[in-house]
């Protein structure tokens, strides 16, 4: 059908009429419920807000009725910085908190927990650490006159403070003030004990407020009696003996529980410094802070005047005992060595051979000592470390300090400072690995990277140089040429810890040139590796763990993997080459050794002077050296080049007497020529090598003299006791 009013529509328009129709119904449909939807949002956020705004007025008011004015109202100002304060103060305090957290989440009550009886390499006691606990006496049975004493000069409060004697440091404090320096310490016995434990004898902030820490949890954990025991068991008391029993023994020759109020005033005046104070080294000086002791006891009132006449009148004597110089820094780090050691034996009573050299101990010591002595006041510089390894890893000597009796902390294993360019090795070496040699050329010009602008000595420049004359003339832009244009960050780092570096480097682009700390004992590890052909060092201190039954327990030889290559051949080749030149034609002229013994190292030196190194090596040994100043102080202008490359040479030359000389690998000429062995060489030489004997200290004149002197003293009549009693 047509629709009469439109004759040209059809059925078909009026079904899409119908269709458009219902199609517009359902989209206003759904429009109505957005709608709804719309007007529930508004109205609920409205509603929301209204009642959020009521309560906001309700709390309002509610608080009206606390608010003060006057000086009330500053009461409570203060009252809520205080608190703000407080709170922030309590997250700060927690964060410094944390290293002592760390410290005790060991099991800190048998870390010296053995009884280690240490040997050197040939079967001699050189010592012993650990807490011999079956001669161990209880508190309570311990002398009076000793508790008194060591309370009266050490801790006079410590019963009656809480770790940290408040009272006591303001005293220290008023008292260093008037007198114009340090005269007084402000320290309790339990944050003794704290550093005793954790800590290290480093002269810093941090380790003050960890200390403090510990001394509270210490105080929170133990009782006033633990505390104490602890603490006289612990201590380092000279001589190579911790503990008051075992100094007793020492110095005295009988047992704690024996001891009278003179022997315990001078073992209680060792607690200061027990170096200075050793009765078998300076017996006058310790009868000296002996009867400081007696005064003590007397200005405590724990004892009187007549109660101590005696002991002044009567001091103590000590057993005769020839000095016997223990390498305490050493000892200490090989006790360390045995704990890590620990999970694979049981017994805590052990002996335990060391890889130490006595011999070559006592010159390095020497060395460091004489250094700093002739040349430590001109140069600004107070401290010195050293480490000597034999080629295969044996560490023959080391010195963590001037005076271990001073400070116990080991500047050769613990001191982290920065290696200045003997770092540069590390950059070196992944650059002869990735295909360069020591005649590749590299240009020294000024280069930056990002904001860093590294500089040479003096702002000079060289122009295009090769890399042998870039390391012997300590270049510092070439290294960071290198890293940034062709080797990069991260195979430097990877590098230096396959080397041997286990101090952590950081990430940093200054760190080609050494601005990365590590240790002594990590630069001398890592330098070994070249000797020994690139093959790792295997750093070691202990060759054997025995118990007393004589069963070994540990064998480094036998329990220890074998050295694996961390460098090639030809990049270790390349790198003897180039460290060789060092000390003839280098910055390292005064470590050459003498009889023409092949020498090789680096020397490194820091920013401002603070810190001077020098790592080198022969065939034989591989020695690292370093000065500076405990509290970061900058030196009088010392290089590596000067002290450092001195005392590598004086110890060495020591080192290499008497030894069949080892060829440095890699390098042309690297024995001695028979002109500079004419008068050194031994007759027959052992495996067809040189082998260098002693010099002549003495003329043979001198020599005869002092033998028939010795005899006519050895033969001759003993003096009668009177001229004795009058000659005293």
């Amino acid at each position: 059908m047509q629709d009469p009013d439109n004759p040209e529509r059809g059925p078909e328009a009026g079904l899409k009429e119908t269709a458009s129709n219902a199609a517009d119904k359902r989209p206003a449909k759904s429009r109505h419920i957005l709608l709804r939807i719309d007007s529930w949002i508004d109205s609920t956020v409205w509603n929301a807000g209204f009642r959020a705004a009521e309560i906001w007025e309700d709390i309002t008011i509610f608080f009206r009725r606390f608010r003060v004015r006057g000086w009330k109202r500053m009461v409570f100002e203060l009252a809520g910085e205080g608190l703000t304060l407080g709170a922030a103060g309590s997250v700060l305090m927690l964060l410094l908190a944390q290293p002592a957290f760390e410290a005790t989440k060991e099991d800190w009550r048998n870390r010296g927990d053995f009884a280690v009886t240490f040997t050197d390499r040939y079967g001699n006691v050189i010592g012993h650490r650990g807490v011999i606990h079956q001669n161990s006496v209880p508190i309570d049975e311990l002398p009076d006159s000793l508790i008194k004493s060591v309370l009266a000069t050490e801790d006079r409060r410590f019963f009656d403070h809480f770790g940290i004697d408040v009272i006591g440091l303001f005293r220290a404090m008023v008292t260093n003030a008037q007198a114009g320096e340090v005269v007084q310490g402000g320290s309790t016995l339990t944050q003794q004990l704290a550093k005793n434990l954790f800590l290290s004898n480093e002269r810093s902030i941090d380790r003050k407020i960890t200390e403090a820490f510990l001394a509270l949890w210490l105080e929170s954990n133990l009782s006033k009696k633990e505390i104490l025991s602890t603490y006289l068991d612990r201590a380092y008391m000279g001589g190579g003996t911790f503990g008051a029993a075992a100094a007793a023994q020492f110095y005295f020759g009988k047992n704690i529980t024996d001891v009278n109020l003179a022997e315990s005033a001078m073992l209680a005046g060792l607690f200061k410094a027990p170096a200075k104070y050793a009765p078998h080294v300076n017996l006058p000086a310790a009868r000296a802070r002996a009867n400081e002791v007696l005064t003590n006891l007397v200005q405590s009132g724990l004892m009187t005047e007549g109660q101590v006449i005696a002991a002044r009148r009567n001091p103590a004597t000590v057993v005769d005992r020839n000095e016997v110089e223990s390498p305490d820094f050493f000892l200490d780090w090989a006790f360390d060595e045995v704990q890590r050691l620990s999970p694979r034996f049981h017994q805590h009573s052990l002996i335990v051979r060391t890889t130490i050299d006595m011999g070559i101990q006592q010159a390095a010591e020497e060395s460091v000592e004489t250094s700093l002595r002739e040349y430590g006041e001109a140069y600004h510089a107070k401290q010195g470390a050293m480490v000597m390894i034999e080629n295969g890893g044996a560490v023959r000597a080391m010195v963590g300090g001037r005076d271990y009796g001073e400070s116990q902390f080991n500047r050769a294993t613990r001191a982290l400072r920065q290696p200045g360019s003997s770092f540069k090795v590390y950059t070196y070496s992944v650059a002869m690995e990735s295909g360069m040699t020591p005649q590749t050329t590299i240009v020294d010009a000024p280069i930056s990277w990002g904001n860093w602008s590294p500089h040479n000595y003096a702002n000079h420049y060289a122009g295009r140089i090769t890399l042998e004359t870039a390391i012997a003339q300590s270049i510092n832009t070439v290294p960071v040429r290198l890293a940034k244009e062709k080797l990069g960050i991260q195979p430097i780092r990877a590098m230096a810890k396959n080397l041997g570096v286990e101090t952590p480097i950081r990430d940093d682009v200054t760190i080609p040139i050494g601005t990365s700390e590590v240790t002594v004992l990590d630069q001398a590890t890592a330098y070994a590796t070249f000797p020994a052909g690139g093959y790792q060092s295997r750093r070691h201190g202990i060759t054997q763990v025995l118990d007393y039954d004589g069963d070994v327990l540990y064998d480094f030889d036998r329990d220890e993997p074998a050295a694996k290559r961390v460098l090639s051949e030809q990049a270790d080749a390349y790198m003897n080459q180039m460290l060789s030149r060092v000390p003839y034609v280098g910055t390292a002229r005064k470590a050459a050794l003498d009889n023409g013994i092949v020498t090789a190292g680096k020397t490194g030196t820091t920013q401002a002077y603070r810190d001077a190194w020098f790592v080198g090596f022969t065939g034989n040994y591989t020695c690292a050296v370093w000065f500076g100043n405990d509290d970061y102080t900058s030196t009088n202008n010392m290089t590596g080049g000067s002290l450092p490359a001195m005392t590598f040479k004086r110890a060495m030359d020591y080192a290499h007497q008497g030894v069949t000389l080892r060829a440095i690998p890699g390098i042309e000429n690297p024995l001695p020529s028979e002109k500079d062995l004419a008068k050194t060489v031994a007759a027959k030489p052992q495996d067809g090598l040189p082998q260098l004997i002693r010099p002549r200290m003495l003329s043979v004149q001198s020599t005869n003299i002092l033998k028939a002197l010795g005899a006519k003293l050895k033969n001759a009549a003993p003096l009668a006791p009177a001229k004795v009693a009058s000659a005293e």
